[in-house]
């Protein structure tokens, strides 16, 4: 029995053997960039999803949104069914390559608001590019208020039930 190399090889008149090509090697359909064959959209809800997250994982975060949005926030948790809003305080605008995020948090009492701000802009932007692939343009941060010590959470914790 033959090698399979030895029946695809050809003899050339120097006696030396050269290989022959059997097969078309495989072609792209449809050009060479994957991403010309289609296009992902991102709804503005992803992304200020992840950028709630993001923010919230930030020590000296204490809550996300002002104190109305957290208001209806908690009784929305109470409702059966219903669901902690991780997107609560985040507003996106999402284009095709580019997100700008405006966010509005509250802050523990005590630690530095400069550099609560930064940990959370580098935070959001680093998942939000990482999770998505869209550049984000700009994070604006609006801290609405300082939850002091002796103050009691407008959002209970939750109830197992």
């Amino acid at each position: 029995m033959t090698d399979m190399t030895e029946r695809n090889r050809t003899q050339d008149p120097d006696g030396e053997r050269e290989p022959v090509q059997t097969r078309k090697p495989p072609t792209k359909r449809g050009g060479g960039d994957p991403a010309s064959r289609g296009r992902t959209t991102i709804a503005d809800g992803v992304v200020e999803k992840i950028a709630g997250l993001a923010a919230r994982d930030v020590l000296g975060v204490h809550a996300m949104g002002s104190g109305l949005s957290r208001t209806f926030g908690a009784v929305r948790d109470r409702v059966p069914g219903g669901t902690k809003s991780v997107s609560r305080g985040v507003k996106a605008e999402v284009g095709e390559v580019q997100t700008a995020l405006d966010l509005e948090i509250v802050v523990d009492y005590g630690v530095s608001i400069a550099d609560v701000a930064r940990a959370v802009r580098e935070n959001v932007i680093a998942a939000v590019e990482r999770m998505t692939g869209l550049e984000v343009v700009e994070v604006n941060i609006a801290v609405s208020d300082v939850k002091l010590p002796d103050e009691e959470d407008e959002e209970p914790e939750p109830r197992l039930q």
